[in-house]
């Protein structure tokens, strides 16, 4: 049987995000706490993912996302990484805040921002080693957080494309 390689691009793109799924759920946590959260999405989500994009864009004035939800539509699925707010109860000040008790419930805890930093490197990491074209992306983040697609109370939450094809996607967007 013969495979050609445009036919299996989505199929290998969603097989490389769940690669990528099981490194940002084994990076390391701030004091072995798990408050990340992580999913991927294609299809109709991912449609509307760009869509909330737009319109995220267009109300805040920011033309990145507008450009990004180009890029999100030319790719074959997106990894999403975010975080469940717990205070760590480590009173280190990195929020701003010299206790956990001062820092108010809206502002993020410093270690669970880390936490989301560091599985999006592994994520990425893995993503490389299988040489797709990636980019960690705010934009898109903010959107799937709007959205709710990694749950109720889920924030700090960025989103990587994935995308196999002859140019990446993500460089001379304009």
């Amino acid at each position: 049987m013969l495979y050609n390689e445009r036919d299996l691009r989505d199929e290998q793109a969603l097989d490389i995000a769940q690669k990528m799924l099981v490194a940002a759920r084994t990076a390391p946590k701030g004091k072995g706490i798990d408050v990340v959260e992580c999913a991927a999405v294609n299809g109709d989500e991912m449609e509307a993912l760009a869509c909330a994009m737009e319109v995220i864009g267009e109300e805040r004035g920011h033309k990145f996302f507008l450009r990004d939800a180009g890029c999100v539509r030319r790719s074959q699925c997106v990894v999403l990484v975010g975080t469940r707010t717990q205070e760590q109860g480590l009173n280190c000040g990195y929020c701003g805040f010299a206790t956990c008790v001062e820092k108010p419930a809206e502002a993020p805890c410093e270690v669970n921002a880390v936490d989301v930093g560091i599985a999006l490197g592994a994520a990425v990491a893995r993503a490389q080693t299988y040489g797709v074209d990636t980019r960690i992306m705010f934009s898109a983040g903010t959107a799937a957080a709007h959205l709710g697609l990694l749950g109720e109370g889920v924030g700090q939450v960025y989103a990587i494309p994935v995308s196999i094809s002859s140019k990446s996607p993500f460089f001379d967007r304009g």
